[in-house]
């Protein structure tokens, strides 16, 4: 086992939430009279938490004041249909359970809802999760450290003793915010190319291929990641 820890994004990484996320954000849209958005642009809006995904829905001249009005709209949609269509990732649970069966401590961290976190890990991962934590008051959303290092205090771990996996520009910063290794996914809701640009150095294609890797199957380190400067941080 190369880390006594593992933390896990949620959307795009442990599990394929987007059409729930769509169609949440449509109800939301049509409730205010705005024209509805598409799979290919919900793809994008994700990784930045709720209040993000409505800005990029509502688009270019709604006001902060009616985004703050749908906002609460939006995450009641949620909660109605948040668990529809999201499924798991085929083999994401396989490989959580595996690790767990090798002594290792898991963790789900997300900008989405504190809430609706923690009931998603509850519903699809029962018992697979040490820790779940998702967006509140007064922890800064990733790519700030905040909630990773509130895990890495929870589990009782050092940052060396961990690493983080997403599959988003936002998870990469967010590791290097912390100061975390990355395990960057190219099954989730950004493409290949898309992590490259963003500095992702190694892609794993498949659950298994991160899996062979955590328990040393496969030869090969990730590239140590340096935090930011707190200025940078929030970039």
């Amino acid at each position: 086992m190369r880390y006594p820890a593992v933390i896990f994004d949620m959307d795009g990484t442990v599990l394929n939430t987007l059409e729930d996320l769509l169609t949440s954000l449509n109800l939301t849209l049509d409730a205010f009279g705005l024209p509805r958005r598409n799979l290919g642009e919900m793809r994008h809006f994700v990784g930045n938490g709720m209040r993000y995904q409505i800005q990029c829905g509502a688009g270019e001249g709604v006001s902060s004041e009616k985004i703050d009005e749908m906002l609460p709209v939006y995450v009641k949609n949620y909660q109605v249909h948040g668990a529809e269509k999201t499924r798991p990732y085929e083999g994401v649970p396989e490989l959580i359970g595996r690790l767990r069966a090798e002594g290792c401590r898991t963790a789900v961290v997300s900008n989405k809802n504190d809430a609706a976190v923690k009931r998603l890990a509850d519903l699809y991962f029962p018992g697979l999760f040490d820790v779940s934590v998702g967006e509140r008051e007064g922890i800064r959303r990733k790519p700030a450290p905040d909630s990773v290092n509130e895990v890495l205090t929870r589990l009782g771990v050092s940052r060396q003793e961990a690493v983080y996996v997403g599959d988003s520009e936002v998870d990469i910063r967010t590791a290097e915010n912390a100061g975390l290794d990355l395990i960057a996914v190219g099954w989730g809701f950004r493409t290949k190319e898309e992590l490259k640009r963003s500095g992702a150095e190694r892609i794993f294609s498949s659950p298994g291929e991160v899996e062979a890797f955590l328990l040393g199957k496969q030869e090969g380190k990730l590239t140590e990641n340096v935090p930011l400067s707190p200025g940078e941080a929030l970039r």
